[in-house]
């Protein structure tokens, strides 16, 4: 399938993670390392874009309309920017199918979180879009896993349906030791997993049960760890 993709500085990726384009020092020509496996794979197609949010996210919408069996994302600096297109947002992206019977497959990726970044760089405003959410109309995903991260992805296009995909992209994760998934959890009859539980090896010692998404879960399994509990 094809890949297309816009954003700032997607691609190097904001926080140095995807390195989709090599650029030779010498020459300066540019290489495409997405777009080499196999002689009949699709097209991947990535464009670092201006800063001028509206602009960039009502096209790439209006190319997911047009291209529905193209994965289409959109990738924000830091997902505080998609303020500057809060009205693609509201009028397209969330009620298009309701209004108009329009689908669209669109993905946002709106890094999320506080890491030091400061203001305007910390949150994608997830309450937001939960607020928008209503009738099945979109997803609304704080990925916990490479392997989910992949699945989600994936089924945009395997769905015999187009649903907008908005994900809050962790960026400690990124780089997290232990934020990794065997090939196994890709392979095969795979899927999506709504919920990841832990291991438990005792059921009768557990007091607590805490649902959480994304890095929060480190967070509390590095706590866990360090002290031992076995009772949450």
């Amino acid at each position: 399938k094809d890949v297309r993709m816009s954003g700032q500085d997607v691609r190097r990726g904001t926080f140095s993670h995807r390195h989709a384009i090599f650029r030779d020092t010498k020459t300066d020509e540019s290489y495409n390392r997405l777009n080499h496996f196999s002689k009949d794979q699709g097209k991947f197609r990535i464009f670092n874009s201006f800063l001028s949010e509206f602009a960039v996210m009502g096209f790439e919408y209006g190319y997911s309309l047009a291209t529905p069996d193209a994965l289409v994302l959109w990738e924000a600096q830091f997902g505080d920017f998609t303020n500057g297109a809060q009205t693609i947002v509201d009028q397209y992206l969330s009620a298009a199918e309701s209004k108009w019977r329009r689908q669209s497959g669109l993905v946002l990726l709106l890094p999320h979180g506080y890491e030091g970044q400061g203001p305007e760089h910390s949150s994608a405003r997830l309450e937001r879009f939960l607020q928008s959410c209503a009738e099945f109309n979109m997803t609304v995903a704080n990925i916990t896993s490479p392997a989910n991260f992949f699945h989600v992805l994936k089924r945009q296009l395997a769905r015999p349906f187009r649903k907008p995909l908005v994900v809050m992209s962790p960026k400690s994760l990124l780089r997290h030791p232990a934020c990794v998934s065997d090939v196994k959890e890709i392979q095969g009859k795979t899927r999506f997993q709504e919920v990841i539980a832990d291991p438990v090896k005792d059921a009768k010692k557990i007091k607590r049960v805490i649902f959480c998404t994304g890095k929060i879960y480190y967070d509390l399994k590095a706590y866990q760890d360090n002290n031992s509990r076995i009772d949450v």
